[in-house]
């Protein structure tokens, strides 16, 4: 998974992280706004776990989101 792309289409793929992790916000969508960094941190931070737990959430995401195109990608 290309995070640049997430990043860069976030308001589309909001909807799939939100869906993944029910406790994160619309707020903290926001501030995520893409970036892999700040999705660990809001997981660690609305979760309680480590940021070990959280990158092998996010690995796990990914693998499973691996196929993502933006709309009118080839």
């Amino acid at each position: 998974m290309n995070w640049d792309i997430v990043e860069g289409n976030w308001k589309q793929f909001k909807g799939t992280v939100k869906s993944q992790w029910g406790k994160l916000t619309d707020d903290h969508l926001d501030v995520i706004a893409g970036k892999r960094d700040q999705l660990a941190g809001k997981l660690q931070e609305s979760y309680g776990i480590t940021k070990d737990e959280a990158e092998r959430q996010i690995k796990l995401f990914e693998d499973s989101n691996k196929d993502f195109r933006p709309p009118g990608a080839s």
